[in-house]
C-alpha cells in the first residue's frame, strides 16, 4: 500500500490553523517543521533560561500525509478555504509503504568518530570492540553523532580530556556529549537540558552505557562551575544564556551548533571572560572553544 505526500508552506499566524484544516479535510496526519531549519534563520524550539517564551516560526514546512489516490489539490484548496487564505504552493510525493522500522535501523549505522571513538546504535556490532563505543539509539533527543555539530564536540573533547576534569554538558540532548566525556575518563559530569524527555532519554542512555552522570533540567542543577563546559545548541540562545553558561565554566569552554558566519558575535558575546577560536569546522558548522582569561 503506498500514501501520497504533500508539502506547503504557512506562515506563523496560519501553521496551526491550516493543519487543522488539512486534517478535516482528509489527511491521514500532518507534521510541522521549521521550513529554516539549518540555516542562520533557524528557531529554537524551547526557552532557554533569559530567554522570551519561544514562538512559532517565521516560515513553517507542513507535510501531510494522504490515502493513495486523493485529490492533494481538492485538499489543499479545502483546507485553505477553511482557513480564509489563497490556495498555497505545494509539493507532492509517493510514500510506498515497507518495512519502517528497517528503514530506520538502515540509516543509522556506526559512525566513526576519530580514532578509537565510535558510535554505535544497539542493532550494529562495534566496528572496533576495543574502542571506546558508545551506544545512542535513535530518539526524541538530539544527539547520534551524526550532525556535524555533535562531531564537532566530541573529536574537541577526545583532544582535551587527560581524565578527571568536571565536566558540564548545557542542552545535552541525548546525553552523548557528556557520556562521551564520562567514557572518556571526566568527571563528575552532567548535563542540563530544558526539554524533560531529553533529560529522561539521557538519563537511560547513561545507564545504558554503564556511566555515572547526572542529568536534570536548568532548574534542578545545583552543581557548582565546572573546569569544562560545552554546549550544542544554536548561535541565538548561545548569545542570549552567554552570562549564565559562562558562570558554569571555571576553565575551558566549546560552543557548537554555530555557522561559520555566526561565530563573530559568538565570539564577541563571550569575549569578557574567555578567549574563543574557532578549533574545527565541519560542513559549514564550527566549533569555538578558549579558556578563561
Amino acid at each position: 500500500m503506498a500514501w501520497l505526500s504533500i508539502s506547503l508552506d504557512a506562515d506563523a499566524d496560519s501553521a496551526d490553523a491550516m493543519a487543522d484544516a488539512l486534517i478535516e479535510a482528509g489527511a491521514l496526519s500532518v507534521s510541522c517543521d521549521d521550513a529554516e531549519a539549518g540555516t542562520s534563520g533557524e528557531s529554537a524550539q524551547f526557552a532557554e533560561p533569559g530567554m522570551a517564551p519561544p514562538q512559532a516560526w517565521r516560515r513553517n514546512r507542513l507535510t501531510a500525509l494522504l490515502p493513495a489516490g486523493a485529490d492533494a489539490g481538492d485538499i489543499v484548496a479545502q483546507a485553505a478555504r477553511e482557513c480564509s487564505l489563497a490556495p498555497p504552493a505545494f509539493q507532492t510525493a509517493v510514500v510506498e509503504d515497507e518495512d519502517w522500522v528497517r528503514r530506520t535501523q538502515r540509516q543509522f549505522e556506526p559512525i566513526h568518530i576519530t580514532d578509537g571513538l565510535w558510535i554505535v546504535p544497539g542493532w550494529c556490532e562495534p566496528p572496533e570492540p576495543q574502542a571506546v563505543n558508545i551506544a545512542i539509539d535513535p530518539g526524541l533527543a538530539f544527539g547520534t553523532g551524526s550532525h556535524p555539530t555533535t562531531r564537532l564536540v566530541l573529536r574537541w573533547l577526545t583532544r582535551t580530556l587527560r581524565g578527571g576534569e568536571s565536566v558540564l554538558d548545557y542542552g545535552c540532548g541525548s546525553g552523548i556529549l557528556a557520556i562521551a566525556a564520562a567514557r572518556l575518563g571526566a568527571g563528575p559530569v552532567a548535563g542540563v537540558d530544558v526539554d524533560a524527555q531529553a533529560v529522561l532519554a539521557a538519563q537511560e542512555n547513561a545507564a545504558k552505557n554503564r556511566v555515572a552522570a547526572r542529568f536534570c533540567g536548568p532548574d534542578e542543577f545545583a552543581g557548582g562551575p565546572a573546569q569544562i563546559v560545552v554546549a550544542n545548541i544554536l548561535a541565538n540562545p548561545l548569545i542570549v544564556l552567554a552570562p549564565l553558561i559562562t558562570a558554569l565554566c571555571s576553565s575551558r569552554l566549546a560552543l557548537s551548533g554555530i555557522l561559520e558566519d555566526q561565530a563573530p558575535d559568538v565570539v564577541a558575546a563571550y569575549r569578557a571572560h574567555f578567549r574563543l577560536e574557532v578549533a574545527d569546522r565541519d560542513d559549514g558548522w564550527v566549533l569555538l572553544a578558549g579558556e578563561r582569561l
